[in-house]
């Protein structure tokens, strides 16, 4: 079978880096908002038990492999506070109104 086209196929427009940037921004907005206040010493609880967060992960690539998920834009690892063997895992569970923070993070020295 042969297909022939009658017209050339457009070229994608470009974007400029205003729109990129902006999308980006959007992005961002979206991963915050998914994170929630889960900052690094954050204690939050769910039906799922108590956890502290260790480490906020953004770099996409890292969240991939932590979380064995192509689409992961970010990760967290937590600890288990209700264990005393606990080891820390990546979790990337958005937060939801079924979470509650029980310490706020750790605020940054500068």
């Amino acid at each position: 079978m042969t297909v022939s086209m009658t017209h050339a196929i457009p070229r994608p427009a470009a974007v400029d880096s205003v729109d990129e940037r902006s999308i980006l921004q959007g992005l961002e907005r979206v991963i915050d908002t998914q994170i929630g206040p889960r900052g690094v010493g954050a204690i939050y609880e769910n039906v799922d038990g108590a956890f502290e967060v260790i480490a906020v992960v953004r770099d996409h690539d890292l969240a991939k492999g932590l979380l064995k998920r192509r689409c992961a834009q970010w990760a967290l690892i937590v600890k288990d506070v209700l264990r005393v063997d606990a080891e820390p895992f990546p979790v990337g569970s958005v937060w939801t109104t079924n979470d509650v923070l029980v310490r706020d993070a750790l605020t940054e020295v500068r």
